[in-house]
């Protein structure tokens, strides 16, 4: 009996496979993680004097291997290979993210501080602001979204469409953060709210990585550096001294005050809001076997 030939333009077997977006998803994971760990490694070996340096130094190399394997290997995974760091796309796109990462939480810091739960006591120390930036901003933001929007969202949009990308990756980014000092159930629900929702919608809405890194960059920076306020759960020294206190509900307790009601009810309306405009441009995935059927 003969075998049935494949056709010119399918595929062969093994690259179906790979490609494939729960497969593909798996591998993006693995390569992402390798090359963060070999960055890591590369990066602690460099000799400097200082603590700080040698920080940055470690960083700079992590970011760099990590930014160089998606570029060269996770951009082109997947049915539909696609590079959601293009440099051309970098501007508006993180000028925009990083603006509104800052309005949203000098917001937040704003209702704070009316409702008396926030509040100035004298000026901050700016000798760390440099390593802070890379740290509690860069760092995070590339990382993170990177994973969870570069890779976890985009993987579980093309097998299982926007909404449950936008349900999981929402959820996974609040119990990641469960780990952090002083994170309770509802800091987690907050973080999956406001910022998973946020973020993923951003992502969503421009199929771009720079407007979410942007939004996240900004949001801890000004959260951390500019107001004095802990950045989940990590104690930060700002540009101002502050005093939080009063209700957890209100002031985030010592997670900080992306886990009050505060940042929720602010954050989520504007990731409700990409969301309607991602709708609206009609950027909302099918799920693969509603494609394949259609």
């Amino acid at each position: 009996m003969e075998g049935v030939e494949r056709r010119p333009d399918e595929p062969e077997p093994w690259r179906q496979f790979v490609h494939f977006p729960l497969v593909a998803l798996v591998i993006a994971v693995g390569l992402f993680l390798v090359a963060a760990r070999i960055g890591d490694t590369l990066g602690s070996a460099i000799l400097v004097h200082s603590d700080v340096s040698r920080t940055l130094a470690r960083n700079a190399v992590v970011l760099a291997t990590v930014l160089l394997t998606y570029k060269v290997a996770i951009a082109r995974l997947g049915e539909a290979p696609r590079d959601d760091l293009i440099v051309k796309q970098a501007w508006p796109n993180l000028g925009i993210g990083i603006l509104l990462g800052f309005l949203l939480m000098a917001m937040s810091v704003g209702v704070a501080a009316v409702v008396h739960v926030y509040d100035f006591v004298g000026e901050g120390d700016s000798s760390q602001l440099v390593n802070a930036l890379v740290t509690s901003a860069i760092m995070p933001a590339f990382m993170e979204e990177t994973l969870f929007r570069g890779i976890l969202f985009r993987w579980i949009e093309e097998f299982a469409g926007s909404w449950i990308a936008l349900l999981v990756t929402a959820a996974l980014f609040g119990l990641v953060h469960l780990r952090n000092p002083g994170a309770t159930s509802f800091s987690t629900l907050a973080l999956a709210l406001e910022a998973g929702i946020l973020l993923g919608a951003a992502y969503m809405m421009t199929r771009s990585l720079w407007l979410p890194m942007g939004l996240h960059a900004a949001w801890n920076f000004t959260e951390g550096e500019v107001f004095g306020v802990p950045v989940s759960g990590i104690p930060e020294h700002g540009l101002f001294q502050a005093r939080i206190s009063g209700p957890e509900l209100l002031t985030g307790g010592a997670f900080g005050l992306e886990a009050s009601i505060i940042a929720v009810v602010i954050a989520t309306g504007a990731g409700v809001w990409f969301v309607c405009l991602a709708v609206r441009r009609g950027q909302v995935v099918q799920p693969w076997w509603v494609r394949r059927l259609g």
